[in-house]
Formats: structure tokens, sequence, C-alpha cells
């Protein structure tokens, strides 16, 4: 037991070193994080002018007034850098093209635990230089209605992490696709560009017709902005917030055995061909 016990503590040791490793790797890069910051808060004030025109002009909708819809631009804003979203591919899929990634096969830890635990110590760091200041802005200018109870904040946190996970882990199966074909940008790119709609980016997904939301509902892209935008802002509370992140959840094991089967069949395809 005592055995079990130590090799345990000791696996979980190399995850948190390695989350701890993402941070200050990502601290390397303040100036990029302030500049990501300045472009959070031009696109923030673009899309809250338009957000809010087309709420005052409706006096409401889809269940937003003023204060919520604001609330909605400067949190996804927020999120922007933690999520990956708008970012620059992960370091895997060039790993991956070079056959580098046959050498994280022999490193002492899992690959896919192991850049997911690196990928949540750099969405931390991006939270202070770039993540809340953007909310700040918000609420100073264009301004937004948030909860008053500690209650949306404690359970909005590990919505946030948990779409952080959902969203790297979306990332590393599109990386994996390497082991396949050539060239993945563009597959990259239109991941980009269906995620961030069905996430909500460009408008909330609860504005969606009733058909296309019930397709964003069937992908896991709602769980990654719209769903801790909810949990955060208090637009849903109690049991139907914790059901919000319930299905994050479903969606985190799904995404993440997704992952572990391309892995393991792209572990054999660089086996047979000799990697």
């Amino acid at each position: 037991m005592l055995a079990a016990a130590t090799h345990l503590w000791r696996a979980s040791a190399v995850y948190v070193y390695l989350v701890g490793a993402g941070f200050r790797r990502q601290w390397q890069y303040k100036l990029a994080m302030f500049a990501g910051l300045f472009t959070n808060c031009v696109f923030g004030f673009v899309r809250a002018s338009v957000l809010l025109a087309a709420v005052r002009g409706a006096g409401e909708f889809g269940g937003y007034d003023e204060g919520t819809i604001g609330a909605y631009v400067w949190l996804s804003q927020g999120m922007l850098g933690a999520t990956q979203f708008m970012g620059s591919q992960i370091e895997l899929v060039e790993r991956v093209r070079n056959g580098d990634v046959a050498i994280d096969f022999l490193r002492p830890y899992d690959i896919q635990f192991g850049y997911l635990a690196a990928d949540l110590g750099r969405a931390a760091c991006t939270v202070l230089p770039r993540g809340a200041p953007s909310v700040l802005v918000g609420a100073l200018t264009t301004g937004l209605v948030m909860p008053t109870t500690p209650g949306p904040y404690l359970l909005g946190a590990v919505s946030v992490v948990v779409a952080v996970a959902i969203s790297f882990l979306c990332l590393f199966a599109v990386a994996l696709l390497g082991f396949w074909v050539v060239e993945t940008r563009g597959l990259q790119v239109l991941y980009q560009i269906v995620g961030t709609f069905l996430a909500g980016l460009l408008v909330p997904v609860h504005m969606f017709p009733t058909w296309l939301r019930a397709i964003a509902s069937a992908t896991p892209f709602p769980s990654i902005l719209q769903a801790p935008i909810d949990v955060l802002s208090g637009r849903v509370v109690g049991m139907e917030a914790a059901s919000v992140v319930g299905v994050q959840v479903l969606w985190l094991l799904v995404i993440a055995l997704l992952g572990r089967v391309m892995l393991a069949a792209g572990r054999r395809k660089l086996e047979v061909q000799g990697g």
C-alpha cells in the first residue's frame, strides 16, 4: 500500500512539475501577452458595439440584455488566450511532422497527460496579464453584469479549467492527424473557423436558430467557451449550472478517449514505418 502511494505521488509530481514548467515558459512571452491584451480589447470593443446595438434595438435578444451581453463579450475575450482558439499551432504538430514525437514516446510519462499539464500551466499564466485585464476593461467601459455571490465564481473556475482542457485535447487530436496526412495546416484552419463559430465566439450560441443550436450542441465547442461564460456570468445557476459542467466533463472524457485511440494508432503506424 505504501509503495503504491509513493508511486502515485511520484507520478503526480511529474505532472505538477509540467504545469509549473508550462507556466514559466509562457511567462517568458510577457510582451506577446500584453500585445494580446491590446488585441483583446480592440476586438472586444468592436464586438460589444455590434451586440449592444442588436440588444438595444430588440430590447432583449436571445435572453440577453445590455449588462449580460457585456459580460458575455468580455468574458469570452478574456478566455481567448487560455483556450488558444485564435493562437498558433501547438508544439506537437511539428513534432509529429518531423518525427520527434518518437522521442516523446520514450519519456517516462504519458504524452497526452504531459502535454495537457504543460498547457494548463500556460493557460494559467495568461489570466493575470491578459484575461483578467480584458474583463476589467469591459467593466470600466461598456459595463457588464456579474453575480454577487461566490458560488458562480467557484463553479465557474472549475468550468474554465475543464474548458481549457477540452480545447487543448481537441487541438491534440487535430495534431495527431499528422500521422496520416502530410500537412495539417488546412485542417487546423478549418477547426479554428468552425470551432470559434460553434463555440459562441462571434455570437452567443443562445442566439443561434434552433437547428444550428442543435448542431452546435452535438459538438464539444460550446463547452469550450459558451458553457464557462454561462456559469461565470450567472446565466445558469444551481443544478442547471452543475448540469452544464457535467456536460463539459462528459466531452472532456470523450475527446480524451479519442486522443488516446489516435495516439495508439499513430504509434503503431510510426513503429511499422521504422520510426
